[in-house]
């Protein structure tokens, strides 16, 4: 999976570290009778980091009454209780908290959710992102005219035809209905192609694992932010005469930031928030193009990993409950997240990476490999398994268009094997990766959504799996032709490692 995120350099007005740390620091020399020179001890405790952690209860309020006294006497301080799933957000600068929590009766599982917020990460687009210029939008506008009814840049978006999602919009573009909200970096809702179909009133930033729903909180903090406008463009733009279109073109698309302001992170407490907040607010299905950081992979023997996990899936498992379906990528690593062992060199990305040797069916991709997660593979203009993407027999539940500019160029004018779609400031722009097939699935679980709305989340996730088509595994996967296999495919027709059930339709989804 690409370490691609940008860079943040937003300054927080308080920087947590600094607010906390004050707080729990010494009174004035002169008001008290302690020395003038503070002792080792005193000096690391002031230095101490304050890090983030997931205390995860039985959900009663009996045991979360007595938590929270626990973790008040193990200096932490509560950001926020989810009661309903018994999951607490807690920051602490003491170094034993996590192991003094485990010992609580009714703790279930306890961790830091990170060890040190510095350095940037990836979301699961491969490659940085081209902007159209004025001259390919003139070229795209004159061919789109060729055909009508199309919007002025479509003429370049091989992956609506390859789904048929151009055919389907004139069926049914979707319902109003429903709702996708795209759990990311933020959303640009003044965009020309979002504006028409953006909900304000599901959208919220749970940095911090809070929601802040102040007008435009999930927005992107930057333009270097554009990851999840440009998701939300293949979900939901608007079919007005402007722009792209999206798969599903006539449903509502919110805004969930998750990310970290300073660094870009996306961690776990605001991932629990952004599930919790869906659930809440009557969202239908959510996507999610982006691993929980620091680490690729969650081992379940690692106490403070295993306690990301246990927080992440009672929230998306909350969010299932009340009816909301998720849409996840699977990886831009060429991993098989089916095999016995995967190398991971980038874990944690906040602070320097140790290389390890995982069990994938020990340590997981969040949330992608969570259960009732749906996951996603990318394909390319030949329908064939993006060079980049990681598969997986038993994991990859449905494949999409996610693009592939290396081996799979389109019969386009721009011959471009990316995914054009919108970019902050009323842009567009070309991306590729799993960030790009997982939208492309969750636009047609709209569709069938919007057709079908009494549908739970897991009758729609097998609706879509048979309703995809399969193209079954290559005779041969030698992307590269120098004789050796870049991936290898398991499975047959129906099932297999790159496509899971198939690459989904959504013309299908309509008729």
């Amino acid at each position: 999976m690409a370490h691609l995120r940008s860079r943040r350099r937003l300054a927080l007005a308080v920087p947590v570290v600094l607010s906390l740390t004050a707080s729990l620091g010494f009174l004035p020399a002169a008001a008290s009778a302690a020395p003038a020179t503070a002792t080792a001890a005193e000096q690391q405790a002031a230095d101490a980091p304050v890090l983030a952690y997931v205390v995860n209860t039985k959900a009663d309020h009996r045991t979360i009454a007595k938590v929270k006294r626990a973790i008040a006497a193990a200096d932490g301080e509560i950001v926020i209780a989810y009661k309903k799933i018994g999951v607490i957000v807690v920051r602490s600068a003491n170094g034993d908290f996590a192991k003094t929590l485990r010992e609580v009766p009714g703790v279930r599982s306890a961790g830091a959710t990170r060890t040190a917020p510095l350095a940037p990460a990836g979301t699961t687009d491969a490659g940085s992102a081209e902007y159209l210029t004025a001259a390919d939008a003139a070229k795209l506008k004159a061919a789109s005219t060729k055909t009508p009814g199309s919007e002025p840049l479509e003429a370049d978006q091989w992956d609506l035809r390859a789904i048929g999602a151009d055919k389907a919009a004139k069926i049914n573009p979707g319902s109003r209905n429903v709702t996708v909200a795209v759990i990311d970096t933020g959303v640009d809702d003044t965009h020309p192609d979002l504006a028409p179909n953006f909900s304000t009133s599901q959208s919220a930033n749970c940095f911090g694992g809070a929601p802040d729903t102040t007008p435009g909180a999930w927005r992107p903090y930057t333009t270097g932010d554009y990851h999840g406008t440009h998701v939300a463009g293949e979900i939901a733009a608007a079919r007005n005469g402007v722009g792209v279109a999206g798969v599903a073109p006539g449903v509502k698309v919110s805004a969930i930031n998750v990310t970290d302001p300073a660094n870009g992170l996306f961690y776990a407490e605001a991932v629990v928030c952004a599930f919790v907040f869906a659930a809440d607010h009557g969202v239908e299905i959510t996507n999610n193009s982006y691993y929980i950081d620091p680490w690729m992979y969650n081992c379940m023997d690692d106490p403070d990993q295993r306690a990301i996990v246990d927080a992440v899936n009672r929230a998306q498992l909350y969010a299932q409950r009340k009816g909301t379906l998720h849409f996840a990528s699977a990886g831009n690593s060429n991993h098989d997240l089916a095999s016995d062992a995967i190398d991971d060199t980038s874990s944690p990305n906040d602070t320097t990476p140790v290389p390890r040797t995982i069990d994938p069916s020990e340590c997981f991709d969040l949330p992608t490999q969570l259960p009732g997660v749906v996951t996603i593979s990318a394909t390319g203009s030949e329908n064939l398994k993006s060079y980049y993407s990681s598969y997986g027999k038993g994991v990859v539940d449905v494949a999409a268009p996610g693009g592939d500019s290396r081996y799979q160029l389109p019969d386009t004018p721009s011959k471009n094997g990316r995914i054009l779609s919108t970019m902050p400031n009323g842009e567009y722009a070309w991306l590729q990766g799993t960030s790009m097939a997982s939208p492309h699935a969750a636009g047609v679980a709209a569709l069938l959504k919007s057709k079908h709305p009494w549908l739970p989340p897991a009758a729609l996730q097998a609706l879509l799996k048979a309703q995809a088509n399969n193209p079954g595994c290559p005779a041969s996967y030698d992307q590269n032709g120098d004789g050796t296999q870049d991936a290898t495919c398991e499975g047959g027709r129906q099932v297999n490692g790159f496509y899971g059930h198939g690459i989904v339709d959504a013309l299908r989804a309509v008729k």
